[in-house]
C-alpha cells in the first residue's frame, strides 16, 4: 500500500510485506513508545486488526500480534496499560473512515493466524541496562550482569555477589511489572533446581521499586533478553506474573508493614493498600 496514517503519538506506514510504526518523541508521547523508536512489524506477525470508537473523541485502530511472534508483548504478559500498547494507533474520530479503510485493506493480506513458532518482531538491541531497587542489570547481547547496590540488595544477594549469566545458561524471563506490588525481573535458569519465591532473595532476580525499573526500561530489556534465549535453542520459554508459592506467615507480616509504610507516606492510595493487603494475605 506505501501509504502514511498518522495518529495521536504515532504513525503507521503501511508496506506490501509490514506496516513500520514510527513513535514520536513528544512530552505526552509514553515513554515506552519513546524508548521503542521504530518497529518493523512483518504482516506474518499479525493475525487481525480491530477498529473500535476510544475515548473523547477518537477512534482506535489496533493491530492483533500473533502470540508467540512479539518478545516484547511476550515479555509483557498481558500487563502493558492499554495507553502504552504499542499495536494501538489512536486518531480523531472524524478520521474514522479513512481507518476504517486501512483496517480493510491491511486485513485483506493477513494470511496466518494462530501462535508463531518463532519471534516475528525483532527485539530491542542489545546493550541494554537500568537500575533496578537492589541492583543495575545489563545485558550485552550475549550475558546478562546484576551488580548489587549495597542500599537496596538483601543480604543474600550480598552473600552470593555479583551475578553473570550467559543466555546459553537460561530457559526464558520472568517480567512483573513495576507499576504492580512486588515488581521484578527474573532470570530462569536451566538445570538449576528451585530458585527462592521471593525475588528479592534470588540471585538471578532484580526487584523494582518506586521510579527504580520503569516499563520503558525493564520490559525492552526483558524482551531482548528474552529474544536471545529463543534464538540460542527451542527450549527457551517465558513466564510471565507467575503465581507465587504460599509464603512464611512472618514475611507476610512484613510485607504489609512496610505496605502500611507506603500507605501512611501517600505513596500508596487507600483503595491500592486495601487491595494489596488482601492479595498478600490471600497468600497465606
Amino acid at each position: 500500500m506505501g501509504d502514511v496514517l498518522a495518529g495521536f503519538h504515532a504513525a503507521w506506514e503501511f508496506e506490501s510485506d509490514s506496516v513500520l510504526i514510527r513513535y514520536e518523541r513528544g512530552i505526552r508521547t509514553p515513554k515506552l513508545f519513546q524508548a521503542l523508536g521504530e518497529r518493523r512489524v512483518p504482516l506474518a506477525a499479525l493475525q487481525g486488526v480491530t477498529l473500535s470508537p476510544g475515548r473523547r473523541g477518537t477512534v482506535v485502530l489496533r493491530a492483533e500480534p500473533r502470540p508467540g511472534a512479539d518478545p516484547l508483548i511476550e515479555a509483557a504478559g498481558g500487563q502493558l496499560k492499554e495507553s502504552s500498547d504499542p499495536y494501538r494507533l489512536v486518531l480523531p474520530a472524524e478520521r474514522e473512515t479513512l481507518a476504517e479503510y486501512y483496517a480493510d485493506e491491511l486485513r485483506a493480506l493477513l494470511t496466518h493466524s494462530g501462535p508463531s513458532g518463532r519471534h516475528l518482531v525483532a527485539a530491542p538491541e542489545a546493550p541494554l541496562h537500568f537500575k533496578a531497587y537492589d541492583a543495575k542489570a545489563s545485558f550485552d547481547g550475549t550475558s546478562v550482569s546484576f551488580r548489587w547496590f549495597w542500599t537496596g540488595a538483601s543480604s543474600a544477594k550480598w552473600k552470593a555477589g555479583d551475578q553473570k549469566f550467559a543466555v546459553s545458561d537460561l530457559s526464558g524471563v520472568e517480567w512483573r511489572s513495576p507499576e504492580v506490588f512486588e515488581g521484578h525481573l527474573r532470570l530462569l535458569r536451566r538445570d538449576a533446581g528451585d530458585q527462592p519465591a521471593q525475588a528479592d532473595q534470588d540471585p538471578a532476580a532484580v526487584v523494582f521499586g518506586l521510579g527504580y525499573g520503569p516499563v520503558h526500561e525493564s520490559l525492552p530489556f526483558a524482551a531482548a533478553v528474552l529474544s536471545a534465549v529463543r534464538s540460542a535453542g527451542p527450549a527457551g520459554a517465558v513466564v510471565t506474573a507467575a503465581a507465587a508459592p504460599r509464603r512464611d506467615p512472618a514475611d507476610i507480616a512484613e510485607r504489609i508493614r512496610h505496605l502500611g509504610e507506603l500507605h501512611r507516606a501517600g505513596l500508596v492510595t487507600d483503595e491500592e493498600f486495601s487491595f494489596k493487603k488482601a492479595e498478600l494475605l490471600a497468600e497465606l
